[in-house]
């Protein structure tokens, strides 16, 4: 089969296109046909080393879409996703309606699970709660302000880097859309949120970005970490002001919730319902071959892409 593999850890120039062998099925574990790969920014992170470091060499890639040997359309998390073949286990394995697109489900896996779970699991957002999603035109951001609003919240702000984004941000359903960036933008926020402080703030970029969000939650409002794109570390966190003015800030990592019961299935079948249904819009942000893996992780670490990103072998 083909793959695209790193025998060393750096950047996108270390991935390679290789011919491996089948994988082979074993018992709990189903062989597919790989129509369709998701690419997320972890994978860039475990090429570079600085996230799950992993044994050499490696096959990226952790979710996909493709056909079983009987024929049937299935979409679940996977190891060594960036193949034309690939395993996964029984328990991941979701049955995949035709008309969903490939890129649309794989929108729906790891990031529109942690879109799910920031709202519903960490942020437990209220009726009417007025919700800051940042990086609103991401993988993960753009599903959230989507989510956000179908799940009841009052008002939602968005913040992004370019004008397009805030644009792409607006035209799915957010009331407000501002400029992303560390200066100022507790004041924007709050500004866009009519003179409020907000009561979540969703937050993946980390940095001097967090640490501005701070200014931004509201007394008893809620601020969830859940990355740091910007790879900065936030300054420590005084527990006296979090004290001062009761508010929380959480962490999130979506592998440990969608192993909670409940936690996998049902939520990606409302998501799946929801899109079928036309009331939530996954963005596929580009397709490359799976031979352009490297542009990719180029174009996605470059801040180039919008929504979600698919190698088609």
């Amino acid at each position: 089969m083909r793959a695209i593999q790193i025998t060393r850890i750096g950047g996108p120039e270390v991935l390679t296109e290789v011919e491996l062998p089948d994988p082979v099925p074993e018992p709990g574990r189903l062989l597919v046909e790989v129509e369709a790969a998701g690419v997320n920014f972890a994978d860039t992170e475990r090429v570079a080393g600085t996230y799950l470091p992993p044994d050499l060499p490696f096959v990226p890639g952790g979710e996909i879409v493709g056909r079983t040997a009987d024929g049937r359309r299935v979409m679940g998390l996977a190891r060594r996703g960036y193949a034309s073949k690939a395993l996964i286990d029984d328990e991941d394995v979701v049955e995949l309606p035709e008309e969903i697109g490939a890129g649309e489900a794989l929108a729906l896996l790891v990031q529109g699970l942690t879109a799910w779970h920031l709202i519903r699991s960490a942020a437990r957002v209220l009726p009417g709660e007025r919700v800051v999603v940042n990086s609103a035109a991401g993988g993960v951001g753009h599903l959230a302000v989507q989510l956000a609003g179908e799940f009841g919240a009052g008002r939602v702000i968005a913040t992004a880097s370019s004008e397009e984004k805030q644009a792409l941000a607006l035209s799915l359903g957010a009331d407000v859309a501002v400029d992303g960036e560390a200066e100022g933008y507790a004041e924007r926020v709050i500004e866009a949120n009519l003179g409020h402080r907000a009561d979540v703030v969703l937050d993946a970029v980390g940095g001097p970005v967090f640490d501005a969000a701070l200014g931004a939650v509201a007394d008893f409002g809620r601020l969830v970490s859940y990355g740091t794109a910007s790879h900065q570390s936030p300054s420590p966190i005084d527990v006296d002001r979090l004290t001062e003015l009761n508010f929380s800030v959480t962490g999130f990592w979506v592998r440990p919730a969608i192993r909670l019961p409940g936690g996998y299935r049902e939520p990606l079948k409302e998501l799946l319902d929801l899109t079928a249904s036309g009331r939530l819009r996954p963005i596929v942000g580009g397709e490359y071959a799976l031979s352009d893996a490297r542009r990719a992780h180029e174009d996605m670490l470059a801040r180039r892409t919008t929504g979600k990103v698919v190698l088609r072998p």
